[in-house]
């Protein structure tokens, strides 16, 4: 079996995560993330921060009404990413189906 190829940036926990909450959204606001991924404010700034800078993230900040608020989108490499994970990781489910089944 050749070996997966994994996403090094995907490899953290919070970062696949976050990543795996934005494929199914436009553009999410910081707070619902915060929530959702179940991580601190500071946490989540780190996260994202890593994310934006390898390209798997957009970050947009604006206000509602007077209140500034920021909003995170994932990049079109950021799901071009979490595919090819995802497809590592379904490789190695099906290789080891493919073991048991022998």
């Amino acid at each position: 079996m050749p070996r997966a190829e994994f996403d090094s940036v995907l490899l953290d926990s919070t970062r696949l995560t976050i990543v795996s909450l934005l494929a199914g959204t436009r553009w999410a606001e910081w707070s619902w993330v915060r929530e959702t991924a179940e991580v601190s404010a500071s946490a989540l700034s780190k996260q994202i921060s890593t994310l934006e800078r390898h390209g798997y993230v957009d970050v947009k900040k604006g206000y509602v009404g007077k209140r500034p608020r920021t909003w995170v989108a994932l990049s079109a490499a950021g799901r071009a990413a979490l595919e090819k994970h995802a497809a590592a990781l379904q490789q190695i489910v099906d290789s080891s189906r493919r073991a048991t089944e022998q």
